[in-house]
């Protein structure tokens, strides 16, 4: 029995796109304080250590919200998560709205934190749950796209309001409470994809889970997911501080840019790359991330403006077509009930890798200087992408697609009880469903 059981339902199509909103608005609120951590330590006079505990806090919470709800919502339904993802999400806006020091602003990142993660998992599995034509690869390509565009979003909005707009350190806020309001309330009207099953409470134990029919996958695919998040962790975390203390430009919206310039390529590219074969994106995309990245650190010893953004740009190019072609290799694997745990452990690799080196680099600037410490990330940054490169090579087409046709034997145990009771046969075949004719299994249900 559905937990969450209101009278009407949103139509697939619509339900689809409102979850990729969702992501997108979920990810813009992680990004949205990045440009108010100056205003906050000016204001409150903490140390850089203190800004570097802010930031960790929110990925540590997030890391514990993947590892003990990352696959809930493949028992108890992806609905009742997501809106309670949502509620708790919009408490964390009230607190940073309300926030007077750094321990309210520690409270409402750990919250938002909780609800980032818990909701990751939820949200991209829905979207694979819900896409809109059997053969669409809308889903894998909207949970690349909408990460990206909300981190671009995130930090070009509240650069803008930092800067140009009264009250920045509320107004921002003020809005996205509001908005996660909404989108709570519309969670409870969704159509819901998965039936509850057994299980939910021993889902909770911290653990991450890799089906293993997708583990070979899951290996050959880490290289390129810390290499690409591990370049967004230096622009999230040191991008602004680039901007203004070498490059010496003293206005916060422009240190905005500089996270936006890189996640907005990464979307961008993304939606370019959609149908090329997703290994060949893989490794050219991460071929793309190393020489941006490379000529990002020449342009901060020249110092360049331009050239900075350049290799930014290109940067975050490789960034997005590397994350979507390796998304899209490894979301064909899995069955219809190990999807969100194979997500979460996605999504936990890529949180260390934004988030660990980007607390080693905010602890390492005050002894080593802003220049080197950027240097020595940089260069760890291109290695690991050089690394990345002979590594798509084996996230091969057949072995993804051999692997989703045996799936789990629970799943496959699960479909053969629905084919012979409904008439219908599905299977994961390549970047989409091949089925014959007929509704679509399961996630057609209301």
């Amino acid at each position: 029995m559905n937990i969450l059981r209101p009278g009407r339902r949103i139509p697939r199509p619509f339900a689809f796109w409102l979850l990729a909103g969702t992501l997108l608005a979920i990810l813009a609120a992680s990004a949205a304080p990045s440009p108010l951590y100056v205003v906050y330590q000016e204001r409150w006079g903490f140390s850089p250590t203190v800004l570097t505990a802010v930031f960790a806090i929110y990925v540590l919470a997030l890391l514990v919200a993947l590892l003990v709800g990352g696959g809930l919502s493949d028992h108890i339904g992806r609905r009742p998560v997501l809106a309670a993802s949502l509620i708790t999400e919009a408490a964390s806006m009230v607190v940073f709205l309300t926030a007077d020091g750094v321990g309210p602003l520690l409270l409402a990142r750990a919250l938002q934190g909780l609800a980032t993660g818990a909701a990751a998992g939820a949200l991209s599995a829905g979207l694979l749950d819900l896409q809109p034509s059997p053969t669409s690869t809308l889903g894998p390509l909207l949970n690349s796209v909408a990460s990206t565009a909300g981190l671009a979003a995130g930090a070009l909005g509240t650069g803008l309001l930092v800067q140009y707009a009264p009250a920045p350190t509320t107004l921002v806020f003020a809005l996205f409470t509001a908005l996660f309001v909404l989108l709570a309330a519309s969670a409870l009207f969704l159509p819901e994809p998965v039936t509850p099953r057994p299980g939910a409470w021993a889902s909770l134990r911290p653990r991450v889970s890799v089906p293993p029919q997708a583990r070979r996958a899951f290996l050959a695919a880490v290289p390129t997911l810390v290499a690409t998040w591990a370049l967004g962790g230096l622009y999230l975390a040191l991008g602004p501080s680039l901007t203004a203390g070498i490059l010496h430009i003293d206005n916060r919206f422009v240190g905005a840019l500089a996270v936006t310039t890189t996640t907005g390529a990464a979307a961008v590219a993304s939606l370019l790359v959609r149908d090329l074969p997703p290994q060949r994106v893989t490794a050219a995309g991460a071929l793309a991330l190393a020489v941006g990245t490379g000529l990002t650190l020449v342009a901060l010893t020249v110092p360049s403006t331009l050239l900075f953004f350049l290799g930014a740009a290109l940067a975050g190019s490789g960034f997005g077509s590397s994350f979507v072609g390796t998304f899209r290799s490894l979301a064909v694997i899995a069955g219809a009930t190990e999807r969100a745990k194979l997500i979460a452990a996605v999504y936990i690799v890529s949180y260390l890798a934004l988030s660990v080196p980007a607390v080693l680099a905010g602890l390492a600037v005050p002894s080593f200087g802003l220049h080197a410490t950027t240097t020595v990330y940089g260069a760890v940054v291109i290695l690991l992408a050089l690394l990345a490169v002979p590594s798509a090579a084996a996230l091969r087409k057949p072995a993804a697609t051999l692997s989703a046709a045996v799936a789990s034997s629970e799943d496959s145990a699960t479909a053969i009880t629905k084919d012979v009771a409904s008439g219908r046969h599905a299977m994961w075949v390549g970047a989409g469903w091949s089925r014959s004719p007929g509704r679509h299994p399961a996630s057609d249900r209301h």
